[in-house]
This record gives structure tokens, C-alpha cells and sequence, in this order.
């Protein structure tokens, strides 16, 4: 196991700042974005030890990740 911190997987999603100064994904990375989170759905339909709150928990962080990095990018 290593000792590096766990890095977002939302860090690789594009973020554009359209003209009207919000920022958004091509639809490109959400449709990635959405099979990731199927997937890892997939991942944890067997595994005793998760559960849905589990599952919740770390879309909500991947979700906060975002979030700060669309404020980020659109006070610029």
C-alpha cells in the first residue's frame, strides 16, 4: 500500500469557461465521467465490505473536487 495521497479522478476532467463565465465539461469527459461511476458501481456490487453510503461518499468527494476546481477556473 502506498503512502501517497489519493488524487481525485476528477483532476483529468476538462474544464472550459464558456463566455458567459461558468465553467463546464465537454460532453466527451462526462460520458467518461458517467461509465466511471457505473463501473465502480460494478466494482462494489460484490464486495461485502461497501456499501451504497460507501460508494455515496466518494462520488461526493469526487463532486467537491470539481466544484473547487470550477470556482477556481472561472475566477481567473
Amino acid at each position: 500500500m502506498s503512502d501517497d495521497p489519493v488524487q481525485p479522478a476528477t483532476r483529468h476532467l476538462t474544464l472550459v469557461t464558456a463566455t458567459d463565465g461558468h465553467a463546464y465539461i465537454p460532453a466527451h469527459d462526462v460520458v467518461l465521467l458517467l461509465r466511471a461511476v457505473a463501473d465502480g458501481f460494478r466494482n462494489l456490487a460484490n464486495d461485502t465490505d461497501c456499501d451504497l453510503n460507501t460508494a455515496a461518499a466518494v462520488i461526493d468527494l469526487e463532486a467537491d473536487n470539481l466544484d473547487c476546481r470550477a470556482i477556481e477556473g472561472t475566477r481567473r
